[in-house]
C-alpha cells in the first residue's frame, strides 16, 4: 500500500500567496458592510443599547450632587464641571491644591481670578498680594469683582472647601459664556491654553456621552 504524499511546503506557499488578497478583500468588505448596517436605525439603537450595558460614569460619585446644585444655580453644564475638577486637580487627588504658579484650590483659581483684578496688588499672572483673611471674605470679593462664593454660607468664600471651589468654577464659567452654551470659549477664558481647552473638551464630551449611555441603558431596561 502506497503511502500518499501530503501537500508539499511550496504549494501551500502558494496558496497562501493567492488566498491573502481574498482574505483582505473580504475584511475590507466585511467593514463597508458593517459601516452600511449601522446607518439603518433599528442597528443603530441595537448597538447603541450594547455600548449602554457596559457603561460606566468616570466621575466620583460623591462630587455628582455638588456639581448638579452648581448647575442648577448657574446653567453651567455639571459635566464640564466635572472635567474641569478632573483637569485641575484629578478630583482633588492632586497633593498640595496649590500649584507652582500660585493657583489654589480643588478647582486651581489665581488669587486675583477669585477675589478680583480691581485688587490693587493684582497683575501680571494674578497671583496678587492679598492678605489670606482677604482672600475668603465675601465682602471683598464683591468688592473687587472676583469670582469667589461662599456656597456653604459659612461665612467664607474658600477654594479649598470643594463646594466653595465648584460653585466658583461655575460662576466663573458661566460669566465666561458656558451657561449660554458657548463651552469652549468659557473654557479658553477659564485657563488661555488650546492644550488645556483640548483636554477639558475631551472629558466634557466624555462625560456627556457616559451620561447619555447610562440613561439609554436605563430607559431599555423599564
Amino acid at each position: 500500500m502506497k503511502k500518499q504524499k501530503g501537500i508539499s511546503y511550496k504549494t501551500k506557499g502558494w496558496m497562501i500567496v493567492l488566498l491573502l488578497p481574498i482574505t483582505i478583500t473580504i475584511y475590507i468588505l466585511a467593514i463597508i458592510g458593517w459601516q452600511q448596517l449601522v446607518k439603518i436605525p433599528v442597528v443603530q439603537e441595537w448597538a447603541e443599547i450594547i455600548n449602554s450595558s457596559t457603561a460606566k460614569l468616570d466621575v466620583p460619585t460623591e462630587y455628582i450632587e455638588l456639581y448638579k446644585k452648581a448647575e442648577d444655580n448657574y446653567g453651567v453644564p455639571w459635566t464640564l464641571l466635572a472635567a474641569h475638577h478632573r483637569i485641575e486637580t484629578r478630583f482633588s487627588t492632586m497633593d498640595p491644591l496649590l500649584s507652582p504658579a500660585g493657583a489654589e484650590g480643588h478647582l486651581q483659581f489665581m488669587p486675583c481670578t477669585f477675589v478680583g483684578w480691581s485688587h490693587p496688588s493684582c497683575g501680571g499672572l494674578g497671583k496678587g498680594d492679598i492678605p489670606e483673611k482677604d482672600k475668603i471674605s465675601p465682602a471683598i470679593i464683591e468688592q473687587y469683582g472676583g469670582y469667589g462664593v461662599d456656597a456653604n454660607n459659612d461665612g467664607k468664600a474658600d477654594p479649598y472647601d470643594l463646594e466653595d471651589a465648584i460653585f466658583s468654577a461655575a460662576n466663573y464659567l458661566a460669566a465666561s459664556g458656558a451657561a449660554d452654551g458657548e463651552i469652549e470659549k468659557a473654557v479658553f477664558n477659564y485657563n488661555h491654553s488650546e492644550k488645556y481647552v483640548e483636554d477639558v473638551l475631551h472629558f466634557y464630551h466624555l462625560y456627556e456621552s457616559q451620561v447619555k449611555n447610562l440613561q439609554a441603558a436605563a430607559y431599555s431596561s423599564q
